[in-house]
């Protein structure tokens, strides 16, 4: 499947009735000209849309447990429904709003734009990849109705397999997920490699560009891993075959390995799309050229790499043994490096720089800051003697937030050049 032949008319992407000069929001009339639409810009909108409405969603869900929070005791919900809206909120948050957010909806809007192609390399995929995306928005919010599952966002089992509620259409929604990011994944990976405009070289690449690399990479490795972990989990259910639950024979520690080796990963599918917009940011606001263009590119390949190496940090109560225990805690403190990189040369990018205090530059502030605190406290959860007496703690919810919510979204500005101002 080939790119879309737009013609180019004086440097102008020529619409569907040869007005070179007409905006793509205004290339066609009608809600079917966005239905059908191979439109990359267009296509970033309506993911840009759909995640902003599950942003919503989760952040409803988010203000009721705390609402529940306010008082001991029963503030204005049961045990049980505190416990779905938990659930709720983890899972919208995370396979609907985060993961999504930067690469499906500003991926697919600035990527092609930044490396000089007319679109991404398969735009029919790409719009499938968005109509999958609904499906399993639309089966992960269905569980509402049918019976919201209160297992956690991480589906732990033997809880899973055993409770009554709608953990099966929960996980069809995740496993249905799966696919849009696989897709997407591809289609930024080929894209990148094949339509890059001459002179655009993997050196000159915007920084933008080499975290949407880095992503595709952790998308199409790590999702198919959840999706055979969700499919046993929904076999288990259906016909009662060994595997996760201990009273069948199975080993529900197994499910934690699988889950996480995901999840991790999954973690950079965050947060290194929202490092990649920060450098651009900074560059941009500061009025020079990114200081380390190539070691931070490099850094984004780093953390995809090392994200698929420290997943058992998850597990350090679980049972491990010492040598596994200490082989992970000693990779997870591997992951300061890349991550340091980034923010000293974020630094030094700043250093006696020209910067603008715009809007986009307070927010590139506010993430360095954030993320300096969530990075920071990893390293006590990387710590064994530590991790031990703060798992399933408060702080560990509160790292993963200082990590997360920063990244997901950020207007900026770049273009295929060594990343200097624009």
């Amino acid at each position: 499947m080939a790119a879309i032949d737009i013609p180019i008319v004086g440097g102008h992407a020529v619409d569907a009735h040869g007005d070179p000069h007409v905006m793509y929001l205004k290339a066609k009339k009608g809600w079917t000209s966005w239905v059908w639409t191979l439109d990359h810009k267009r296509i970033g909108l309506m993911y840009l849309t759909m995640v902003s409405l599950a942003f919503l969603v989760g952040g409803v869900f988010a203000l009721l447990v705390r609402l529940e929070l306010f008082t001991r005791g029963r503030t204005i919900m049961d045990a049980e429904t505190y416990n779905r809206f938990f659930t709720l909120h983890g899972s919208v948050m995370v396979f609907l709003f985060i993961i999504p957010s930067v690469p499906a909806a500003l991926g697919n809007f600035f990527l092609p734009i930044m490396i000089g192609a007319k679109d991404v390399a398969f735009p029919r995929l790409n719009m499938l990849s968005f109509y999958i995306y609904l499906v399993g928005l639309a089966i992960i919010l269905s569980s509402l109705i049918m019976g919201a599952v209160d297992t956690g966002w991480t589906f732990y089992t033997p809880y899973s397999v055993q409770t009554a509620n709608s953990v099966i259409s929960m996980t069809l929604g995740v496993f249905v997920l799966g696919f849009s990011s696989i897709l997407t994944g591809v289609n930024f990976l080929v894209t990148v490699h094949t339509m890059r405009a001459p002179g655009c070289t993997w050196s000159r690449m915007p920084l933008f560009v080499w975290g949407m690399y880095a992503t595709a990479l952790i998308q199409i490795l790590a999702t198919p891993v959840l999706a055979i972990t969700l499919l046993l989990l929904a076999t288990e259910r259906f016909f009662g075959i060994g595997i996760f639950d201990p009273k069948l024979g199975g080993d529900p520690v197994l499910f934690q390995h699988f889950f996480w080796f995901y999840s991790h990963p999954a973690v950079y599918i965050m947060i290194v799309p929202g490092m990649a917009i920060n450098s651009e940011l900074i560059a941009t606001f500061s009025r020079r050229a990114i200081f380390g263009h190539f070691a931070i590119a490099m850094s984004s390949i780093a953390l995809a790499i090392l994200g698929f190496l420290v997943w058992g940090h998850h597990l350090f109560v679980a049972g491990m043994s010492e040598f596994a225990t200490m082989l992970f805690s000693a990779l997870t403190f591997l992951v300061a490096i890349p991550s340091g990189v980034k923010v000293f040369n974020w630094t030094a990018t700043m250093y006696k720089g020209s910067i603008l205090w715009a809007s986009p530059m307070l927010y590139a502030m506010a993430f360095i800051f954030l993320f300096t605190i969530g990075g920071l406290t990893g390293l006590f959860l990387g710590s064994l003697s530590v991790d031990v007496h703060l798992t399933d703690t408060y702080f560990v919810v509160a790292h993963f937030h200082y990590v997360m919510m920063e990244a997901p979204s950020s207007p900026f500005s770049g273009a295929c050049s060594t990343g200097g101002p624009r």
